[in-house]
Protein backbone atom coordinates (compact mmCIF):
# COMPACT_ATOMS: atom_id res chain seq x y z
CA UNK A 1 0.00 0.00 0.00
CA UNK A 2 1.39 3.27 -0.86
CA UNK A 3 1.88 6.48 1.34
CA UNK A 4 -1.14 8.20 0.40
CA UNK A 5 -3.69 5.30 0.40
CA UNK A 6 -1.99 4.43 4.02
CA UNK A 7 -2.62 7.69 5.33
CA UNK A 8 -6.06 7.71 4.18
CA UNK A 9 -6.98 4.23 5.34
CA UNK A 10 -5.54 5.40 9.29
CA UNK A 11 -7.90 8.87 8.91
CA UNK A 12 -10.52 6.56 7.92
CA UNK A 13 -10.00 4.31 10.80
CA UNK A 14 -9.66 7.00 13.37
CA UNK A 15 -12.86 8.70 12.14
CA UNK A 16 -14.90 5.34 12.75
CA UNK A 17 -13.26 5.03 15.70
CA UNK A 18 -13.83 8.53 17.25
CA UNK A 19 -17.61 8.65 15.39
CA UNK A 20 -19.62 8.74 18.68
CA UNK A 21 -22.42 6.40 18.84
CA UNK A 22 -26.33 7.84 18.58
CA UNK A 23 -27.79 8.14 21.87
CA UNK A 24 -30.47 7.21 20.58
CA UNK A 25 -29.42 3.47 20.58
CA UNK A 26 -27.28 3.61 24.03
CA UNK A 27 -28.91 5.57 26.36
CA UNK A 28 -31.53 3.42 28.05
CA UNK A 29 -32.53 6.07 30.61
CA UNK A 30 -35.38 6.68 28.39
CA UNK A 31 -38.47 4.89 26.48
CA UNK A 32 -40.67 5.55 23.10
CA UNK A 33 -43.13 7.00 25.54
CA UNK A 34 -41.07 9.37 26.87
CA UNK A 35 -40.17 10.69 22.96
CA UNK A 36 -43.54 10.14 22.09
CA UNK A 37 -44.85 13.43 20.73
CA UNK A 38 -48.28 15.81 21.15
CA UNK A 39 -49.29 15.48 18.31
CA UNK A 40 -47.98 12.20 16.57
CA UNK A 41 -45.57 11.97 14.21
CA UNK A 42 -42.03 10.50 14.42
CA UNK A 43 -38.37 12.03 13.94
CA UNK A 44 -37.45 9.31 11.03
CA UNK A 45 -33.91 9.43 9.78
CA UNK A 46 -33.29 12.88 11.65
CA UNK A 47 -29.48 12.87 12.64
CA UNK A 48 -30.17 14.22 15.66
CA UNK A 49 -31.76 12.91 18.66
CA UNK A 50 -35.56 13.85 20.24
CA UNK A 51 -34.33 15.60 22.84
CA UNK A 52 -31.83 17.66 20.65
CA UNK A 53 -34.85 18.56 18.25
CA UNK A 54 -36.93 19.64 20.95
CA UNK A 55 -34.21 22.02 21.73
CA UNK A 56 -33.59 23.07 17.92
CA UNK A 57 -36.69 24.00 17.59
CA UNK A 58 -36.93 26.72 20.42
CA UNK A 59 -33.18 28.25 19.83
CA UNK A 60 -34.22 28.57 16.40
CA UNK A 61 -36.94 30.95 16.73
CA UNK A 62 -38.21 35.06 17.46
CA UNK A 63 -39.97 33.74 20.77
CA UNK A 64 -36.48 32.32 22.13
CA UNK A 65 -34.74 35.76 20.82
CA UNK A 66 -37.06 38.32 22.21
CA UNK A 67 -35.81 37.55 25.67
CA UNK A 68 -33.06 39.16 24.84
CA UNK A 69 -35.29 42.39 25.62
CA UNK A 70 -37.19 41.37 28.61
CA UNK A 71 -36.31 42.22 31.98
CA UNK A 72 -34.79 39.91 34.16
CA UNK A 73 -33.98 42.34 37.35
CA UNK A 74 -32.85 45.72 35.58
CA UNK A 75 -35.06 46.89 32.25
CA UNK A 76 -33.50 45.52 29.38
CA UNK A 77 -31.35 48.29 27.62
CA UNK A 78 -30.41 49.84 30.70
CA UNK A 79 -26.54 48.89 29.93
CA UNK A 80 -25.21 46.40 28.10
CA UNK A 81 -23.66 44.16 31.02
CA UNK A 82 -26.87 43.42 32.91
CA UNK A 83 -28.73 40.40 32.38
CA UNK A 84 -31.64 39.95 30.37
CA UNK A 85 -33.79 37.06 30.03
CA UNK A 86 -32.02 35.81 27.10
CA UNK A 87 -28.67 35.59 28.87
CA UNK A 88 -30.31 34.44 32.23
CA UNK A 89 -31.96 31.92 30.29
CA UNK A 90 -28.15 30.80 28.37
CA UNK A 91 -26.87 30.47 32.11
CA UNK A 92 -29.15 28.06 33.61
CA UNK A 93 -28.94 26.17 30.57
CA UNK A 94 -24.82 26.24 31.04
CA UNK A 95 -25.80 25.33 34.53
CA UNK A 96 -28.62 22.36 33.67
CA UNK A 97 -25.96 21.04 31.36
CA UNK A 98 -23.39 20.89 34.30
CA UNK A 99 -25.76 19.45 36.64
CA UNK A 100 -26.59 16.56 34.46
CA UNK A 101 -22.28 15.79 33.49
CA UNK A 102 -22.06 16.14 37.57
CA UNK A 103 -24.29 13.57 38.17
CA UNK A 104 -23.30 11.31 35.41
CA UNK A 105 -19.42 11.52 36.66
CA UNK A 106 -20.57 10.40 40.05
CA UNK A 107 -19.18 6.97 41.07
CA UNK A 108 -21.95 6.42 43.66
CA UNK A 109 -24.76 7.40 41.38
CA UNK A 110 -26.91 5.37 39.75
CA UNK A 111 -26.44 6.29 36.33
CA UNK A 112 -23.88 4.84 33.60
CA UNK A 113 -22.62 5.01 30.00
CA UNK A 114 -25.73 3.62 28.42
CA UNK A 115 -28.18 5.10 31.18
CA UNK A 116 -27.99 8.63 32.04
CA UNK A 117 -30.06 11.63 32.36
CA UNK A 118 -29.85 13.82 29.19
CA UNK A 119 -28.44 16.49 29.03
CA UNK A 120 -29.71 18.24 25.80
CA UNK A 121 -33.22 17.42 27.33
CA UNK A 122 -32.45 19.27 30.30
CA UNK A 123 -31.01 22.03 27.90
CA UNK A 124 -34.20 22.44 25.73
CA UNK A 125 -36.01 22.88 29.42
CA UNK A 126 -33.61 25.47 30.50
CA UNK A 127 -33.72 27.32 27.43
CA UNK A 128 -37.62 27.88 27.08
CA UNK A 129 -38.27 28.26 31.26
CA UNK A 130 -39.07 32.03 31.21
CA UNK A 131 -40.26 31.87 27.14
CA UNK A 132 -44.03 32.65 28.42
CA UNK A 133 -42.65 35.48 30.81
CA UNK A 134 -44.10 38.75 29.48
CA UNK A 135 -42.19 42.45 29.23
CA UNK A 136 -41.21 44.14 32.53
CA UNK A 137 -40.50 41.40 34.51
CA UNK A 138 -42.92 39.47 37.19
CA UNK A 139 -44.62 43.43 37.24
CA UNK A 140 -45.40 42.49 33.85
CA UNK A 141 -46.75 38.85 35.01
CA UNK A 142 -48.91 40.14 37.80
CA UNK A 143 -50.47 42.80 35.66
CA UNK A 144 -51.91 40.54 33.04
CA UNK A 145 -53.03 38.03 35.55
CA UNK A 146 -55.05 41.00 37.25
CA UNK A 147 -56.23 41.99 33.58
CA UNK A 148 -57.14 38.42 32.86
CA UNK A 149 -58.71 37.46 36.05
CA UNK A 150 -62.00 37.05 34.53
CA UNK A 151 -60.77 35.07 31.54
CA UNK A 152 -58.56 32.41 32.93
CA UNK A 153 -55.91 34.40 34.63
CA UNK A 154 -52.20 34.70 33.47
CA UNK A 155 -48.96 32.42 34.79
CA UNK A 156 -45.57 33.07 33.07
CA UNK A 157 -45.25 28.94 32.83
CA UNK A 158 -48.54 28.14 31.52
CA UNK A 159 -47.75 30.25 28.51
CA UNK A 160 -44.44 28.81 28.16
CA UNK A 161 -46.43 25.81 27.47
CA UNK A 162 -48.98 27.14 25.37
CA UNK A 163 -45.99 28.64 23.72
CA UNK A 164 -44.53 25.07 23.07
CA UNK A 165 -47.97 23.24 22.10
CA UNK A 166 -49.75 26.18 20.43
CA UNK A 167 -48.19 29.22 19.54
CA UNK A 168 -44.61 29.09 18.73
CA UNK A 169 -44.54 28.71 15.14
CA UNK A 170 -46.27 31.85 14.08
CA UNK A 171 -47.45 30.96 10.47
CA UNK A 172 -49.79 28.24 11.38
CA UNK A 173 -50.02 28.94 15.14
CA UNK A 174 -49.42 25.02 16.13
CA UNK A 175 -46.84 24.73 18.35
CA UNK A 176 -43.43 22.80 17.62
CA UNK A 177 -45.17 19.53 19.01
CA UNK A 178 -42.89 18.64 21.28
CA UNK A 179 -42.10 15.40 23.09
CA UNK A 180 -43.66 14.12 26.20
CA UNK A 181 -40.57 14.43 28.48
CA UNK A 182 -39.85 17.88 26.96
CA UNK A 183 -43.11 18.86 27.85
CA UNK A 184 -42.79 17.82 31.07
CA UNK A 185 -39.85 19.01 32.17
CA UNK A 186 -40.92 22.14 31.68
CA UNK A 187 -44.60 21.72 33.72
CA UNK A 188 -43.11 23.37 37.27
CA UNK A 189 -46.83 23.73 38.29
CA UNK A 190 -49.65 21.14 37.21
CA UNK A 191 -52.48 22.91 38.61
CA UNK A 192 -55.51 24.29 36.88
CA UNK A 193 -56.56 27.80 37.46
CA UNK A 194 -59.97 26.34 38.32
CA UNK A 195 -58.96 24.15 40.89
CA UNK A 196 -56.64 26.76 42.96
CA UNK A 197 -59.67 28.93 42.28
CA UNK A 198 -61.65 26.43 43.79
CA UNK A 199 -59.43 25.27 46.63
CA UNK A 200 -57.74 28.68 47.54
CA UNK A 201 -61.30 30.45 47.57
CA UNK A 202 -60.21 33.09 45.42
CA UNK A 203 -58.52 34.04 42.00
CA UNK A 204 -54.88 32.55 42.44
CA UNK A 205 -52.10 34.52 42.30
CA UNK A 206 -49.73 32.14 40.14
CA UNK A 207 -48.68 28.83 40.23
CA UNK A 208 -51.25 27.34 37.48
CA UNK A 209 -51.93 26.37 34.51
CA UNK A 210 -55.00 27.61 32.27
CA UNK A 211 -57.78 24.95 32.31
CA UNK A 212 -57.74 24.88 28.70
CA UNK A 213 -54.42 22.80 29.04
CA UNK A 214 -56.13 19.99 30.67
CA UNK A 215 -55.52 17.95 27.87
CA UNK A 216 -52.08 18.13 27.50
CA UNK A 217 -51.59 17.88 30.94
CA UNK A 218 -53.34 14.51 30.88
CA UNK A 219 -51.44 13.70 27.92
CA UNK A 220 -47.92 14.45 29.22
CA UNK A 221 -48.63 12.47 32.72
CA UNK A 222 -49.86 9.21 30.11
CA UNK A 223 -53.57 9.52 30.81
CA UNK A 224 -52.92 8.56 34.70
CA UNK A 225 -54.91 10.45 37.12
CA UNK A 226 -53.11 12.39 40.12
CA UNK A 227 -53.45 9.92 43.53
CA UNK A 228 -55.95 11.31 46.10
CA UNK A 229 -52.17 12.89 48.25
CA UNK A 230 -51.79 14.88 45.28
CA UNK A 231 -54.11 17.89 45.89
CA UNK A 232 -53.93 21.28 43.91
CA UNK A 233 -51.13 23.74 44.75
CA UNK A 234 -47.89 23.36 46.63
CA UNK A 235 -48.22 19.20 46.98
CA UNK A 236 -48.73 18.23 43.64
CA UNK A 237 -46.55 20.94 42.42
CA UNK A 238 -43.63 19.38 43.91
CA UNK A 239 -44.14 16.25 42.01
CA UNK A 240 -41.67 17.04 38.93
CA UNK A 241 -39.63 14.98 36.45
CA UNK A 242 -36.08 15.06 36.97
CA UNK A 243 -35.26 17.38 34.45
CA UNK A 244 -37.43 19.33 35.14
CA UNK A 245 -36.06 18.86 38.99
CA UNK A 246 -32.43 19.90 37.75
CA UNK A 247 -34.08 22.75 35.18
CA UNK A 248 -35.40 23.86 38.70
CA UNK A 249 -32.30 23.85 40.35
CA UNK A 250 -30.67 25.80 37.76
CA UNK A 251 -32.75 28.28 37.26
CA UNK A 252 -32.67 29.18 41.46
CA UNK A 253 -28.72 29.05 41.15
CA UNK A 254 -28.38 31.32 38.41
CA UNK A 255 -31.13 33.55 40.18
CA UNK A 256 -29.85 33.44 43.75
CA UNK A 257 -26.01 34.00 42.41
CA UNK A 258 -26.17 35.59 39.35
CA UNK A 259 -28.46 38.51 40.80
CA UNK A 260 -26.08 39.70 43.49
CA UNK A 261 -23.61 40.72 40.73
CA UNK A 262 -25.97 42.71 38.18
CA UNK A 263 -27.37 44.13 41.58
CA UNK A 264 -23.68 45.60 42.90
CA UNK A 265 -22.60 46.36 39.73
CA UNK A 266 -25.71 48.91 39.61
CA UNK A 267 -25.24 50.05 43.33
CA UNK A 268 -28.01 48.28 44.67
CA UNK A 269 -25.74 46.15 47.16
CA UNK A 270 -23.62 47.54 48.90
CA UNK A 271 -21.57 46.46 52.03
CA UNK A 272 -23.88 49.11 54.05
CA UNK A 273 -27.20 47.56 52.63
CA UNK A 274 -26.10 44.14 53.09
CA UNK A 275 -24.99 44.19 56.78
CA UNK A 276 -28.39 45.92 58.06
CA UNK A 277 -30.49 43.61 56.23
CA UNK A 278 -28.66 40.85 58.25
CA UNK A 279 -28.65 42.46 61.44
CA UNK A 280 -32.59 43.17 61.04
CA UNK A 281 -33.22 38.94 59.85
CA UNK A 282 -30.66 37.78 62.53
CA UNK A 283 -28.49 36.11 59.91
CA UNK A 284 -24.65 35.72 60.75
CA UNK A 285 -22.43 37.84 58.43
CA UNK A 286 -19.12 37.06 60.29
CA UNK A 287 -15.72 35.46 58.89
CA UNK A 288 -16.63 32.45 57.18
CA UNK A 289 -20.56 32.82 56.57
CA UNK A 290 -21.78 33.32 53.25
CA UNK A 291 -23.19 36.77 53.51
CA UNK A 292 -19.30 37.54 55.35
CA UNK A 293 -17.47 35.89 52.21
CA UNK A 294 -19.98 37.88 49.74
CA UNK A 295 -19.19 41.36 52.04
CA UNK A 296 -15.14 40.12 51.51
CA UNK A 297 -15.97 39.53 48.02
CA UNK A 298 -17.02 43.23 47.61
CA UNK A 299 -15.13 44.78 49.54
CA UNK A 300 -12.28 43.25 46.92
CA UNK A 301 -14.13 44.05 44.66
CA UNK A 302 -14.14 40.56 43.10
CA UNK A 303 -17.53 39.46 43.33
CA UNK A 304 -17.88 37.83 39.58
CA UNK A 305 -15.57 35.51 41.35
CA UNK A 306 -16.93 35.10 44.01
CA UNK A 307 -20.37 34.07 42.28
CA UNK A 308 -18.48 31.51 39.48
CA UNK A 309 -17.09 29.55 42.40
CA UNK A 310 -20.68 29.41 44.08
CA UNK A 311 -22.20 28.15 40.90
CA UNK A 312 -19.36 25.44 40.55
CA UNK A 313 -20.46 24.22 44.85
CA UNK A 314 -24.03 24.66 44.00
CA UNK A 315 -23.87 22.44 40.90
CA UNK A 316 -21.99 20.00 42.77
CA UNK A 317 -24.46 19.69 45.75
CA UNK A 318 -26.58 17.06 44.20
CA UNK A 319 -27.27 13.58 44.40
CA UNK A 320 -30.34 10.88 42.93
CA UNK A 321 -32.13 9.37 45.20
CA UNK A 322 -34.93 6.55 43.70
CA UNK A 323 -38.51 7.10 44.54
CA UNK A 324 -41.93 4.99 44.16
CA UNK A 325 -44.56 7.12 42.93
CA UNK A 326 -47.57 6.38 40.45
CA UNK A 327 -45.10 7.11 37.51
CA UNK A 328 -41.93 5.52 38.58
CA UNK A 329 -42.89 2.27 36.77
CA UNK A 330 -43.39 4.06 33.21
CA UNK A 331 -41.03 6.01 33.38
CA UNK A 332 -36.93 6.63 34.59
CA UNK A 333 -38.15 10.59 35.14
CA UNK A 334 -39.95 9.87 37.58
CA UNK A 335 -38.05 7.05 39.12
CA UNK A 336 -35.56 9.63 40.66
CA UNK A 337 -35.68 13.07 42.58
CA UNK A 338 -32.97 15.68 42.82
CA UNK A 339 -31.48 16.01 46.27
CA UNK A 340 -29.98 18.98 47.37
CA UNK A 341 -27.33 19.46 50.12
CA UNK A 342 -29.48 21.16 52.92
CA UNK A 343 -26.89 23.75 53.47
CA UNK A 344 -26.31 25.10 49.99
CA UNK A 345 -30.31 24.83 49.31
CA UNK A 346 -30.75 27.28 52.34
CA UNK A 347 -28.01 29.71 50.93
CA UNK A 348 -29.68 29.54 48.27
CA UNK A 349 -32.62 30.76 49.77
CA UNK A 350 -31.10 33.38 51.96
CA UNK A 351 -29.29 35.23 48.57
CA UNK A 352 -32.93 34.93 46.92
CA UNK A 353 -33.84 36.65 49.87
CA UNK A 354 -31.71 39.03 50.06
CA UNK A 355 -32.13 40.02 46.27
CA UNK A 356 -35.31 40.36 46.88
CA UNK A 357 -35.83 42.16 49.99
CA UNK A 358 -32.84 45.26 49.01
CA UNK A 359 -33.09 44.85 45.69
CA UNK A 360 -36.99 44.07 44.20
CA UNK A 361 -38.25 46.12 47.02
CA UNK A 362 -36.38 49.26 46.63
CA UNK A 363 -38.45 52.26 45.68
CA UNK A 364 -36.30 52.57 42.15
CA UNK A 365 -37.40 49.43 40.70
CA UNK A 366 -40.99 49.67 42.18
CA UNK A 367 -41.15 53.14 40.54
CA UNK A 368 -40.28 51.17 37.12
CA UNK A 369 -42.74 48.33 37.97
CA UNK A 370 -45.92 50.90 38.25
CA UNK A 371 -44.56 51.94 35.04
CA UNK A 372 -44.48 48.84 33.32
CA UNK A 373 -48.04 47.77 34.75
CA UNK A 374 -49.61 51.25 33.83
CA UNK A 375 -48.20 50.69 30.25
CA UNK A 376 -49.32 47.44 30.38
CA UNK A 377 -52.57 48.68 31.15
CA UNK A 378 -53.34 51.35 29.18
CA UNK A 379 -52.45 48.63 26.00
CA UNK A 380 -54.90 46.23 27.29
CA UNK A 381 -57.58 48.59 27.60
CA UNK A 382 -57.30 49.98 23.91
CA UNK A 383 -56.84 46.53 22.69
CA UNK A 384 -59.65 45.23 24.67
CA UNK A 385 -62.01 47.43 23.50
CA UNK A 386 -61.22 47.66 19.40
CA UNK A 387 -60.26 43.76 19.23
CA UNK A 388 -62.97 42.23 21.99
CA UNK A 389 -65.97 43.94 23.04
CA UNK A 390 -66.85 46.83 20.80
CA UNK A 391 -65.27 46.33 17.55
CA UNK A 392 -64.01 49.84 17.04
CA UNK A 393 -63.05 52.85 18.99
CA UNK A 394 -65.62 55.60 19.27
CA UNK A 395 -66.91 54.37 15.83
CA UNK A 396 -63.61 54.77 14.35
CA UNK A 397 -61.98 50.79 12.86
CA UNK A 398 -58.50 51.65 13.74
CA UNK A 399 -56.27 48.79 12.98
CA UNK A 400 -53.24 49.00 15.80
CA UNK A 401 -52.36 45.27 15.66
CA UNK A 402 -50.70 43.61 12.97
CA UNK A 403 -52.84 42.01 10.40
CA UNK A 404 -52.84 38.25 11.14
CA UNK A 405 -53.02 38.88 15.07
CA UNK A 406 -56.17 41.10 14.21
CA UNK A 407 -57.47 38.61 11.77
CA UNK A 408 -57.20 35.53 13.91
CA UNK A 409 -59.21 37.55 17.01
CA UNK A 410 -61.52 38.45 14.44
CA UNK A 411 -62.23 34.60 13.73
CA UNK A 412 -62.16 33.52 17.50
CA UNK A 413 -66.23 32.88 18.36
CA UNK A 414 -66.19 33.76 22.10
CA UNK A 415 -64.70 36.61 24.46
CA UNK A 416 -62.91 34.52 26.28
CA UNK A 417 -60.93 33.20 23.53
CA UNK A 418 -60.39 36.99 22.13
CA UNK A 419 -58.94 38.12 25.21
CA UNK A 420 -56.76 35.26 25.26
CA UNK A 421 -55.30 36.13 22.23
CA UNK A 422 -54.83 39.76 23.05
CA UNK A 423 -52.92 39.00 26.13
CA UNK A 424 -50.56 36.36 23.67
CA UNK A 425 -49.85 39.91 21.86
CA UNK A 426 -48.88 41.75 25.00
CA UNK A 427 -47.42 38.84 26.57
CA UNK A 428 -45.24 38.29 23.18
CA UNK A 429 -43.67 41.98 23.46
CA UNK A 430 -40.87 42.75 24.50
CA UNK A 431 -40.07 45.74 27.07
CA UNK A 432 -38.71 47.93 23.87
CA UNK A 433 -41.59 47.08 21.44
CA UNK A 434 -44.25 47.49 24.61
CA UNK A 435 -42.88 51.13 25.45
CA UNK A 436 -42.62 52.37 21.86
CA UNK A 437 -46.30 51.06 21.35
CA UNK A 438 -47.40 53.15 24.01
CA UNK A 439 -45.77 56.43 23.02
CA UNK A 440 -47.21 56.00 19.73
CA UNK A 441 -50.61 55.54 21.31
CA UNK A 442 -50.56 58.07 23.85
CA UNK A 443 -47.63 60.44 23.30
CA UNK A 444 -48.61 63.34 21.14
CA UNK A 445 -44.90 63.93 20.13
CA UNK A 446 -43.81 60.53 19.37
CA UNK A 447 -44.13 59.12 15.96
CA UNK A 448 -41.82 59.32 12.96
CA UNK A 449 -41.09 57.72 9.86
CA UNK A 450 -38.18 56.02 11.06
CA UNK A 451 -39.89 54.90 14.38
CA UNK A 452 -42.87 53.53 11.88
CA UNK A 453 -40.45 51.67 9.34
CA UNK A 454 -38.59 50.44 12.63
Amino acid sequence: MDGARLANASCFRLLVLRRPVDSREMNTFYNAWDQERWRGGADGADYRTTFQIDRDRVLHTPTFRRLQNKTQVFWSGEYDFYRTRLTHSLEVAQIGRAICHFLRSRKDGPLRPDFYIDADLVEAACLSHDLGHPPFGHAGERSLNHLMAEHGGFEGNAQTLRILTERIFSSRRSGMNPSRAFTDSILKYKSLWSELRSSLGKIPKNHFLYDEQHEVLDWAMGGYDFPAELVPGKTRDGFKSIECQIMDWADDTAYSLNDLSDSWRAGFLTSDRIVHWAEKRAVAFGEGTPIGDLLKAIRRRSVDPFVGKSIGRFIQSVRLQERVNFLSHQSQRYRYELLVDETVAAESAMFKALAFEVVFLSPQLKQLEHKGHHMLGRLWEVLDRRYVKEGSIDGQDFQILPADSAEEIAECGNMAGKSRLVCDFLAGMTDGYAARMYKRLFLPDFGSIGDLIA
